[in-house]
């Protein structure tokens, strides 16, 4: 790449409209704690029409409140970028960044807006163990706005709800209509899959044409895509959430764009991708990165290949890229008010630009949430990707983590085999490695995900079992989180299709549905039964200290009973799940460090309060109970 420093002056002048689209990001705002802002310039021939000139250690005044440092020319003639520094007095407006050159001036209009008052009190709020996320694919749970299936322009036109390979029509307005029942079901967080453009045609897996109804393939970082609502939709979709109490988590993926993405198509430097002689996937073998005995070669396949072919890996160790996408991140976050990001295939970045981009995020919005999701098999490297008590060479700075260890251990767990490390005792011993994080109530819990078997499916449809989990997922410590339609028995299990059979439509969300599962007119006994046991125990859970910051005092599990308590100085919860085939009674003698001071237990399922040598556990079921007096 070659770097050409000079008093910059463009030479042709650009309508607004036609910069909007070419220059990267589209608006900045004042008042930011990093006043540097780099331009991505992206139009035919910029280079000839942006020239070069000297400009000195301090820079060029540009425009009111603007001074330009440099101007970066690369291997792409369609490309400049152009360093700024934005004053920290300036003032909102739109400036008219003049560049000049001897018979040709190029002008860009580019507007600085004014910050947001309300991040970190309605917007930009972060996410904590006080939440409920509920997770959904917007193109699968309801269609709030048919006009806008089908997008002109789009490379595809496919829309068929009879095909689990095509798109459905869900969208950010079918979301809305139904935030009422997020708050019925005690939700306070939504976690949409990726909500960024995917213009691309279908693309070949597993045998089949499968469209991006999921989100994940993104081919224009500054559009929201049209077929959810676009940047106005979502734009609304988000203050809206937040008017009814509901915080938006974004879903980003750094690792990987589509083929079709217009940087891919025409990319601005020769090492914008991680390219290979022949394609080259990962390992998926995390342990490369903090195994003191890995090779260079296993570590560079871990990070730099390539997820599927038609995805291809972009390099996070360019700097203009790595500039484009933290600059676009906290572009986001202000420009829509999020409150957290999940950051997709965590572990396959580069771990450098992963701190980098996290801190950017965490010193303009110092609420913010980011979720690691790492798909990991054992928990210390769960802990890897995050903030840990480990003394290791890379320290990673995400403040939050997904956390499959301790889905694995609940899923074990509710499978009810015993063992001295299977069923509940797994669960036991994962929670007992807690010791490798630095917060790990700030883990993100779960059962099920889009990438996953359902859990109903997982536990043969048998709900005693799902209770269970659902037991453990709303009172063992972190931030729980609920796979859309689980509250109504959806199920299925992956069959070699990508997760297609795990993502259908949640059924009410389209006008032609014969039933509507947002109504319990609409649900059967089963299903309103762990709905209502869902909501129970979430809305029991807003109010509790002691699930929500409370700590934690857990038991060997004795003959397939789990008990933990969740206290703190206003409250004591107590949580007994009974794993084996056998109805059990507590052993109260071995829990007087908790239950001492305590008479009597309140279930906050039935309301019922019984005195301690009451209590018996069936065989599968799970109590919450709050300790009395």
């Amino acid at each position: 790449m070659k770097k050409i420093i000079g008093t910059l002056l463009p030479i042709l002048f650009f309508s607004f409209h036609l910069l909007s689209q070419n220059v990267y990001p589209s608006n900045w705002w004042v008042g930011m704690k990093e006043q540097k802002l780099q331009l991505m310039i992206h139009h035919k021939d910029i280079a000839a029409i942006i020239p070069v000139y000297k400009i000195s250690a301090t820079g060029m005044k540009l425009a009111e409140g603007i001074t330009l440092k440099a101007v970066h020319q690369v291997d792409n003639p369609n490309y400049v970028f152009i360093d700024l520094v934005i004053d920290k007095n300036a003032k909102p407006g739109v400036r008219t960044l003049s560049f000049t050159k001897p018979g040709a001036p190029f002008t860009i209009k580019y507007e600085l807006k004014a910050r947001s008052k309300e991040n970190g009190k309605t917007r930009a709020q972060g996410i904590t163990s006080k939440d409920f996320i509920y997770l959904m694919i917007p193109d699968r749970f309801a269609n709030g706005n048919p006009s806008n299936d089908v997008i002109d322009g789009y490379r595809d036109k496919g829309n068929d709800r009879y095909s689990m390979f095509s798109r459905h029509g869900g969208d950010f307005k079918g979301i809305q209509d139904h935030f009422d029942y997020f708050n019925q079901l005690g939700v306070t967080a939504l976690w949409l899959t990726p909500v960024i453009e995917n213009n691309t045609d279908k693309m070949k897996e597993w045998g089949n044409d499968i469209a991006g109804y999921h989100g994940y393939w993104f081919t224009d970082h500054y559009q929201v895509d049209k077929r959810l609502g676009g940047n106005e939709g979502y734009l609304d979709f988000c203050n809206e959430a937040h008017k009814k109490g509901i915080k938006v988590i974004q879903d980003a993926v750094y690792n990987h764009v589509s083929k079709q993405h217009w940087f891919v198509l025409d990319p601005p430097t020769k090492d914008w991708i991680n390219n290979w002689p022949v394609f080259t996937g990962p390992s998926h073998r995390e342990e490369t990165l903090f195994d003191p005995y890995a090779s260079a070669y296993d570590k560079k396949q871990m990070l730099d290949g390539w997820f599927i072919d038609h995805l291809p890996d972009l390099n996070l160790r360019n700097t203009f890229l790595a500039n484009f996408l933290v600059q676009h991140a906290i572009w986001t976050t202000e420009y829509f008010g999020i409150d957290g990001w999940r950051v997709d295939t965590y572990k396959y970045c580069d771990e450098a630009f992963l701190n980098r981009v996290n801190k950017a995020l965490e010193t303009e919005f110092p609420g913010i949430t980011i979720f690691g999701e790492a798909w990991v098999n054992t928990p210390i490297a769960n802990a890897y990707f995050t903030r840990n008590t480990m003394n290791i060479p890379f320290k990673h700075n995400a403040n939050s983590v997904i956390d499959f260890q301790v889905c694995f251990g609940m899923l074990a767990g509710m499978g009810l085999s015993q063992g001295w490390t299977d069923g509940v005792n797994k669960l036991y011993m994962t929670m007992a490695q807690d010791i490798v994080y630095k917060d790990p109530m700030r883990n993100c819990t779960f059962l099920d995900n889009h990438d996953m078997d359902r859990v109903f499916s997982t536990v043969d449809e048998d709900v005693a079992k799902l209770k269970m989990g659902l037991t453990w997922l709303l009172t063992l410590r972190g931030i729980p989180q609920l796979y859309y339609g689980t509250e109504v028995l959806m199920k299925n299990k992956k069959t070699g299709l990508d997760g297609a059979s795990v993502r259908e439509d949640f059924r009410g969300g389209w006008s032609d549905d014969a039933v509507n599962k947002f109504v319990a007119a609409g649900r059967n006994d089963k299903e309103n039964d762990v709905f209502n046991y869902t909501a129970r125990l979430a809305t029991f859970r807003k109010t509790s200290s002691a699930l929500t910051t409370g700590k934690t005092t857990q038991f060997v599990p004795v003959n397939g009973v789990y008990t933990y308590f969740r206290y703190d100085v206003k409250q004591t919860v107590m949580v007994i799940a009974n794993t084996s085939d056998k109805m059990a009674k507590p052993n109260w003698d071995s829990f007087t460090e908790r239950t001492n001071g305590f008479t009597k237990a309140k279930d906050i399922i039935t309301g019922k309060i019984s005195s301690f040598d009451e209590l018996q556990i069936q065989p599968k079921e799970s109590l919450v109970l709050e300790l009395m007096k």
